[in-house]
């Protein structure tokens, strides 16, 4: 969400095992929206100071930046993959997943050294990777632009480390910070630019979530209609199955996801998931969207949600867009906040947009 897509190394530009990664970590960016719950990973396979392949994973469940990478060569280059070194921004994989371990394409090529910015979280790989190329003589430089490249995978270290989504809190308000009209009334607050924008945040996150509340008063789609982008997974707060069917969220366009306290059934593109009782707090309802997998979640209300997660302390990055022309003479109040650190503010016509990371 911030700085996803434009990873700016703060590097030594005479440094090229560092130039070289930063190019890796650009590649990655492209993936942004489409890996999960995979990471993002690029990979630059370089020969004396030139680049003869780059690659990235840009689908969960197609080939991965370092074959990517070494199928890019050319056939005129080919003959330098055993003398090139392999930069790449993730720990290369050694099981056998949706595709074939990484580890065992670099052995059969011949690489003889690889660069890794840094350690993949996964406990099936985290360290044993690189162990493996090792163990066969393969020289292992790490890590090299390490911050940074965790800071491009902050959804998929949150997810392996903390054992949970990685979470995003976002909402509009009014200049006189109010959310809806009163009765929770919907209002279109955001303007424009600013709604367009919110699109392409959701193009970039695994699953979207609101409330009971917000699903039968505003009725949103929760889709990218107004960004080219791949659709999150709609998720809704349901406990009881009050919804009703003529909802937009159960159009059999995209998943919708169900989250309540009676059944695991499921119809068509309407998905439901029996919450054990008594878990509606917060950490327990992440930890059954970790379980499905979901990598991140973009809570989109309404007010009461969004206050949960706050009071719970269990959130990354907060967006708030206000609007400084409008104002809600009676509403619902937007939630409080605290703990949280303003990272930048940008500037849409009548609409300010504040990014914030929890520092709890």
């Amino acid at each position: 969400m911030i700085s996803d897509t434009s990873p700016r190394a703060d590097r030594n530009e005479s440094d090229p095992s560092e130039a070289f990664m930063c190019r890796c970590l650009h590649l990655a960016a492209l993936g942004s929206g489409y890996t999960a719950p995979n990471p993002m990973v690029g990979a630059v396979l370089v020969h004396n100071g030139r680049i003869i392949g780059e690659g990235y994973h840009a689908h969960y469940g197609e080939a991965h930046a370092e074959v990517n990478c070494i199928q890019s060569v050319k056939a005129a280059d080919r003959s330098l993959i055993s003398s090139a070194t392999l930069f790449v921004s993730l720990e290369p994989c050694c099981h056998q997943g949706k595709t074939p371990p990484c580890t065992d394409l670099i052995l059969r090529e011949k690489i003889p050294r690889v660069v890794i910015a840094c350690r993949d979280p996964f406990p099936i790989v985290n360290g044993k990777g690189m162990e493996i190329l090792q163990a066969n003589g393969v020289h292992i430089e790490y890590p090299v632009l390490e911050n940074q490249a965790k800071k491009l995978n902050r959804r998929f270290f949150t997810f392996h480390e903390k054992k949970r989504p990685y979470v995003i809190l976002k909402w509009a308000e009014s200049a006189n910070r109010m959310i809806a009209g009163e009765k929770g009334k919907r209002i279109q607050i955001s303007n424009p630019y600013s709604s367009r924008l919110v699109h392409k945040w959701r193009s970039e996150e695994a699953g979207i979530l609101v409330g009971t509340n917000t699903a039968l008063l505003d009725n949103p789609e929760l889709t990218t209609r107004l960004w080219p982008g791949k659709n999150p997974l709609r998720i809704v707060i349901d406990k009881n199955l009050r919804l009703p069917d003529a909802l937009k969220l159960f159009d059999g366009t995209e998943q919708t996801l169900l989250l309540n306290e009676t059944t695991t059934l499921s119809a068509g593109k309407r998905k439901f998931l029996k919450l054990a009782p008594g878990s509606s707090d917060i950490s327990s309802l992440l930890t059954t969207l970790h379980s499905i997998p979901v990598l991140s979640v973009l809570v989109e209300g309404g007010a009461k949600l969004l206050q949960s997660f706050i009071d719970e302390g269990i959130w990354d990055e907060l967006i708030m867009i206000t609007n400084t022309e409008l104002q809600i003479p009676a509403g619902i109040s937007s939630p409080v906040f605290h703990h949280a650190k303003l990272l930048c503010t940008e500037t849409y016509g009548s609409d300010i947009v504040r990014y914030y990371v929890n520092v709890f």
